[in-house]
């Protein structure tokens, strides 16, 4: 079953097909229409802009085949934010989707303590009139984030329907996520993986810990492996995440006894020894693979070392 879209403000009309019977209109109207989500459908039912057979319809109602629905979706809002032109490195673009080697120092999402220099701000001034709408308002769907710090590859989806495929392929843990991290000292190992379980910090609210299931911890999958070693003072590591916590990285490294070189919150210190001592976290999502959510192509994505963290590994050499 599938329909021609259904564009935002147009009205429309479905004759439910034969077969169904008391299904939520919710559900009927999605499968017809699959470039739109059922929260988006749910929208239009909540607005009254659904009716059945000359009659508004509640978000809870079931239809059966032969009812004829008319409808239209709400127009998509802009967002209240004002588009900011800020360069921005674009590996990959089309109609459906970007991915942007975010730089370190950039903020993903806007917030109480942000300004207007937010990876949003950015996005909605690139995008500017090739924006669908994601949950009905005119903005870039994000789909992960990477810290104000690290820098590497960040997934944009511009439609509700790349949003959709891209949160379930992170959902379904089908996106390889690989990074570079420079850690202190050098591992008796030259490979490892770690499921220790992530939290928030009890004591810290800002920080993440390792934290038991029982008290909240989720499940944190973490491989890595030296890629270059430096002596004592330093070690090139690569790591490949299956989960998504927040810090993941950073907390495994922490608890691995070689926390990443400038992350003075998991317990860095400057070290003597080092040619120079970074000024953030070094920390770069190198590469991602995918599989594109519209064409189903696959999309290796990989994003250069940054100038900083290039220049600190040369001179450790």
């Amino acid at each position: 079953m599938g329909a021609a879209a259904a564009p935002p403000g147009e009205c429309r009309t479905l004759t439910v097909p034969d077969g169904i019977h008391r299904a939520r209109a919710d559900k009927v109207l999605a499968a017809a229409f699959p470039e739109h989500s059922r929260v988006a459908w749910q929208r239009a039912l909540s607005a009254g802009l659904v009716q059945a057979d000359g009659a508004v319809i509640s978000q809870a109602a079931a239809v059966s085949a032969g009812q004829v629905l008319r409808f239209r979706l709400p127009e998509t809002q802009p967002l209240e934010l004002r588009p900011v032109s800020i360069p921005l490195n674009v590996l990959f673009e089309d109609e459906h989707l970007l991915a942007v080697n975010k730089a370190s120092g950039m903020v993903v999402h806007p917030g109480a303590a942000t300004g207007e220099d937010t990876l949003v701000h950015a996005l909605l001034a690139h995008c500017a009139g090739s924006l669908s709408g994601i949950g009905g308002v005119e903005r870039p769907g994000i789909v992960h984030r990477l810290d104000r710090e690290t820098s590497g590859v960040i997934l944009v989806a511009k439609t509700d329907a790349a949003h959709r495929g891209l949160s379930g392929q992170f959902a379904e843990r089908r996106i390889s996520k690989h990074y570079l991290a420079l850690v202190s000292g050098r591992p008796q190992l030259l490979s490892g993986t770690l499921k220790n379980t992530i939290g928030r910090n009890p004591n810290h609210r800002h920080k993440m810990a390792l934290v038991p299931p029982e008290k909240g911890g989720k499940p944190a999958h973490t491989d890595w492996e030296v890629a270059e070693s430096f002596g004592e003072r330093a070690t090139l590591m690569r790591c490949q995440i299956h989960t998504g916590r927040t810090h993941q990285i950073r907390v495994h490294m922490q608890s691995l006894g070689h926390v990443i070189l400038g992350d003075v919150v998991y317990g860095w210190k400057p070290d003597p020894r080092l040619p120079v001592n970074p000024e953030r976290v070094m920390l770069h999502a190198g590469q991602l693979t995918l599989t594109h959510p519209i064409t189903q192509q696959p999309l290796d994505l990989h994003a250069p070392v940054p100038a900083d963290m290039e220049r600190l590994i040369k001179a450790l050499r």
